[in-house]
């Protein structure tokens, strides 16, 4: 196996036998990005020499017995997440050349323990919805989604283990669908968001994107850590540990208030796994408060969209992208009695999700609406992912199922609040028993 297709748990078990080490790993993945990086576009900044200098650092670390749980691992990093010592440009033109002065935490975790940050990868501007030039691995001519774009891209193409994106619509999982990888959206409050370019203090989620769930799980334990910079951070910030699965979970398969907007070889697909199961699946509708939930979920963004990027939006519209002006503009005109009235339908919706939640261990749904669609003008359809984002449960999407052309669609399970460690025994369980979609 070339060394860039290993996971980040085999090559920390090579490192430690000595087989490998850690400028071997990130000298490969260099070599990887060289080869691709015209195809895929997934870097906004990359810097050999300040990668290999970290490896070395990394592999000198080892020999003296100070290895932290991810030492040498690379790890890419939204272009929207502070770092010192590279650019943070926020996919936009109004913040070119911007060099933060300190790292975001959740890259000071990284770095405590032992990662390479590889460079930056690309983003929609602002994380919202006007693309990069990231193009899908698997099929040049279609979007890897967004706004994680250059993230997910870049663990799909075997350039990096792991890389780190974030969600506040469908920014993970959609792109985690499109590029055939794992992506983990987080119990709301779990990975601190402090130096990270803010959408909506309500949804914004970190999140981890990896080729197994064991490495989700890897970067989860050293990122869900209580930060007071950030005030929304949960008592529970610990990833934890859940009990084993002794026996097959209970999960209940849910269509969701977006699927009519499904494409039919999806809905094909995920019908067909879920009753592929078995016994382990009962199929449910959600509660009528959910009927609510997309319409929700965009007043709620889209009120703080204005809060966030209005001072952009002031001082220079016409250097946004039109795609980012025209949502900041929509969101202009939400009252506040519009965005309170959202926030309380939200609440009223996580009372009867905890509802739903009785005698069952996780909800399988869409992560997407399909395969990646052929334009490189959009991102694609965030509607399957919003509501949960919402709804702040750990929400994960699983490269399961293919389409017709061949191209990945991904399986969107999602656990209780808090049970985040569950959810990636469940994604291994789910994986280990269907396949995944190569």
């Amino acid at each position: 196996m070339d060394i860039c297709r290993l996971s980040a748990e085999a090559a920390l078990a090579r490192m430690e036998t000595g087989d490998l080490t850690a400028r071997d790993l990130v000298q490969a993945c260099l070599d990887r990005i060289a080869d691709r990086e015209d195809a895929v576009g997934a870097w906004t900044f990359l810097d050999p020499d300040l990668a290999l200098s970290q490896a070395d650092a990394a592999d000198q670390r080892r020999r003296d017995g100070q290895a932290g749980p991810l030492n040498g691992i690379p790890v890419g990093i939204k272009d929207i997440i502070d770092t010192a010592d590279q650019p943070t440009e926020n996919g936009s033109r109004l913040c070119a050349g911007r060099r933060p002065d300190r790292d975001a935490t959740l890259v000071t975790l990284l770095r405590e323990a032992g990662a390479v940050i590889m460079g930056k990868c690309v983003t929609t501007e602002f994380a919202l919805s006007a693309p990069g030039k990231t193009r899908n691995p698997h099929d040049p001519a279609r979007t890897p989604g967004g706004s994680s774009s250059g993230s997910a891209a870049a663990v799909g193409d075997f350039m990096v283990p792991l890389a780190i994106g974030s969600q506040t619509g469908g920014s993970m999982l959609r792109p985690a669908s499109f590029n055939g990888v794992y992506g983990l959206k987080p119990t709301f409050g779990t990975i601190s968001r402090a130096g990270m370019s803010p959408l909506s203090r309500r949804l914004d989620h970190p999140g981890i994107f990896a080729r197994t769930p064991e490495d989700v799980a890897l970067a989860a334990r050293v990122l869900m850590r209580r930060d007071p910079a950030d005030k929304d951070m949960r008592g529970h910030a610990g990833l934890g540990e859940a009990d084993p699965l002794t026996a097959a979970p209970r999960l209940m398969f849910v269509r969701g208030p977006a699927w009519e907007r499904g494409e039919a070889d999806m809905q094909r697909a995920i019908e067909d796994l879920a009753r592929g199961l078995g016994d382990v699946v009962q199929e449910a509708e959600l509660p009528p408060v959910f009927d609510a939930a997309l319409a929700c979920h965009g007043m709620v963004m889209n009120g703080s969209v204005v809060q966030a990027l209005g001072p952009y939006y002031d001082r220079d519209r016409a250097g946004l992208d039109p795609i980012t002006a025209d949502r900041i503009e929509r969101g202009l005109t939400v009252t506040s009695r519009e965005y309170l009235d959202a926030l309380y339908q939200a609440e009223a919706m996580q009372d009867a999700l905890a509802g739903v939640f009785d005698g069952i261990d996780a909800i399988l749904t869409p992560a997407a609406p399909g395969q990646a669609p052929r334009d490189l003008s959009r991102t694609g359809d965030a509607s399957f992912n919003g509501y949960w984002t919402l709804m702040g449960a750990p929400a994960a999407s699983l490269p399961l199922l293919k389409g017709a052309d061949g191209m990945p669609i991904g399986v969107q399970v999602v656990c209780p609040w808090g049970e985040d460690a569950k959810l990636l025994r469940i994604c291994r369980w789910l994986s280990d028993k269907v396949g995944e979609w190569r």
